[in-house]
């Protein structure tokens, strides 16, 4: 017997409530490149910083444990893979941005949506509508905008830090899409996932690189005091986001997470005086507007 699934808005407030969980990531993510740029001058590599960063998450969520022992025997196979994914998006995002074309990596990073439109049809029967897809459209259209530059060629991979981001997009709508398909998994846990992934990938890329232990004996008080100010800001917006993404529809959730790339814009401006040119203005323009529209995405899908 074929049964309906039909994706609706949730009640107001706690619409409200996702909608500004996923925007917080956003806004951190826009503006987080700027202390972890001060700390990779001082001598602390990106991949360390972000593994410290995270780290410092679990420990301020430690009050958690007792609650994350008793869930983890019902986690599953779905628990192991928001791990997985949400710890490939963040490693695969710091490694891509170290070594390769940053924009071209941006660029490749944010196709996310189209892989979210498949993964939440196939996972969550989450079919968009014909107004939808125009939104979408006009998302990836807005990210075009801002990364593409003619002198790049296509948004195609040539090197392997462009799989690498490539990979860590497509982690990152799988992660989303997961995290909203695991209705058995508390959110406190969803967070604990997101941080125990980033931090288990992240250690190969520091052992790759070496010199971690030099770097640790080199980190001020200073600069341990800006880690742990990351550590609790990550603790926050996390669990922030992963309310988000478990209460909102996955292809929209994404649009609200292109949000992240008009903030890093406008920061970049203020921050570190790189200018604004008009494709920024009109690819902000453009995602702005589908955020802003992004309310009514979907129709009704009868599932066999």
């Amino acid at each position: 017997m074929a049964r309906i699934i039909r994706v609706e808005l949730v009640p107001t407030k706690q619409n409200l409530r996702a909608v500004s969980g996923v925007l917080s990531g956003a806004l951190v993510w826009g503006l987080i490149w700027y202390p972890y740029r001060m700390l990779q001058e001082t001598g602390i590599s990106g991949a360390l910083a972000t593994l410290i960063t995270f780290l410092l998450a679990m420990l301020f969520a430690v009050a958690w444990l007792p609650r994350l022992l008793r869930e983890l025997p019902a986690i599953g196979w779905w628990g192991a893979l928001l791990v997985l994914s949400a710890g490939g998006a963040n490693f695969g995002y710091v490694l891509a941005m170290l070594h390769g074309d940053v924009m071209r990596v941006l660029l490749l990073f944010y196709l996310a949506p189209l892989w979210t439109i498949l993964l939440s049809y196939w996972l969550l029967g989450e079919k968009l509508n014909r107004y939808g897809y125009v939104v979408i459209a006009l998302s990836v259209g807005g990210a075009i905008t801002m990364l593409w530059r003619p002198q790049h060629g296509w948004p195609l991979p040539q090197n392997l830090s462009e799989w690498i981001g490539l990979s860590a997009g497509l982690s990152f709508a799988l992660s989303n899409v997961v995290s909203r398909r695991a209705r058995h998994m508390s959110v406190k846990a969803k967070s604990f996932s997101v941080w125990l992934g980033t931090a288990v990938l992240t250690l190969p890329l520091l052992w790759y690189q070496g010199g971690a232990l030099q770097q640790l004996t080199g980190i001020s008080a200073t600069h341990w005091l800006v880690l742990a100010i990351l550590g609790g800001v990550m603790c926050a917006v996390s669990y922030a986001v992963q309310y988000g993404v478990t209460h909102l529809p996955a292809n929209r959730a994404m649009l609200l997470f292109l949000f992240e790339l008009v903030v890093a814009a406008v920061s970049s401006y203020f921050l570190a005086g790189e200018e604004m040119q008009p494709r920024d203005w009109i690819g902000a323009a453009l995602i702005v507007s589908a955020s802003l529209l992004s309310g009514k995405l979907y129709s009704t899908r009868n599932v066999g």
